[in-house]
């Protein structure tokens, strides 16, 4: 039994030492909340329907008795 968790752990030192070797970007901090994240998608968001709203209002409608 002592011989599994003593591989394990030797698996895993030497599993971190070549993933952050390899520049990996390796956060043991445990969870992050970003409090500025919404902002810059709500900007995005604003502009996209901007130009959506834009463009719909360039597009013709045909009159409701046109023939196709």
């Amino acid at each position: 039994m002592w011989k599994i968790v003593l591989g394990f752990i030797v698996f895993a030192a030497i599993a971190l030492f070549v993933l952050m070797k390899s520049g990996g970007n390796i956060d043991l901090t445990g969870e992050k909340h970003d409090v500025t994240g919404g902002h810059a998608d709500s900007a995005a968001s604003d502009a996209a329907s901007a130009a959506m709203a834009a463009a719909s209002a360039a597009v013709p409608v045909p009159a409701s008795g046109a023939s196709q």
